[in-house]
């Protein structure tokens, strides 16, 4: 299929950097790893779908205009900052709140700990796609290997389900990952603790984001 669109080596670069991209960890996939690490493989698929459908929303908003507007509108960034910031310090609270409630056993979630994989979808579909960084990223990013003088809609059609399938592929192999972190430990004041992390980590990463200044 790349071939009929771009040339394959165009393909491959883009699929190398983005791959090198989304190895790196953001807010997205701490939150992956957070959920995964408290509430187990029940909720792999779930975060891993949100993720899916936040790096669509976002890539497709960058590609249609909203980048570019949010890197010229200073109060379009502000907003767009504060409300991603609120959410995941808000995600944090809730993370550090259910640590309490860990898991005795791999799938399991006592209590106030407790999270169904449509909350979850959802928390990874917004912290995903409300990232203002994101959508600047890619309206810089995406169009280096774009050909201006070939249709654009297929090669844009092309590059978002490339990066999109990728980001699933990686929240989902973290999620994964974590899960078996999650079973090889079994203890819950450590599951406990790990949890506080993860909250504590994406407070921090909600602060950042607040502060984050327009390039």
């Amino acid at each position: 299929m790349p071939l009929t669109i771009m040339p394959i080596e165009t393909w491959l670069a883009f699929v190398a950097a983005s791959t090198l991209l989304l190895l790196i960890p953001g807010p997205t996939i701490l939150l992956v790893l957070s959920y995964a690490l408290s509430q187990g493989r029940r909720v792999a698929l779930s975060t891993a779908a949100g993720v899916a459908l936040g790096d669509l929303i976002a890539m497709s908003a960058s590609l249609a205009g909203l980048g570019a507007l949010v890197l010229a509108s200073a109060t379009l960034f502000t907003a767009l900052k504060w409300v991603g910031a609120v959410y995941l310090i808000w995600l944090g609270i809730k993370l550090l709140r259910s640590a309490t409630g860990a898991a005795l056993a791999p799938g399991h979630v006592q209590g106030a700990g407790k999270v169904r994989p449509r909350e979850t979808f959802l928390h990874a579909t917004t912290v995903t796609a409300l990232n203002p960084k994101s959508i600047a990223f890619f309206i810089a990013f995406v169009p280096q290997f774009i050909d201006a003088s070939a249709v654009l809609l297929p090669q844009f059609t092309l590059l978002i389900l490339t990066f999109v399938t990728l980001a699933t592929l990686n929240a989902l192999a973290y999620a994964l990952l974590a899960d078996r972190l999650r079973r090889a430990i079994r203890r819950p004041r450590v599951l406990a603790w790990i949890t506080r992390a993860g909250g504590g980590t994406l407070i921090g990463m909600g602060v950042l984001t607040a502060t984050a200044q327009r390039a």
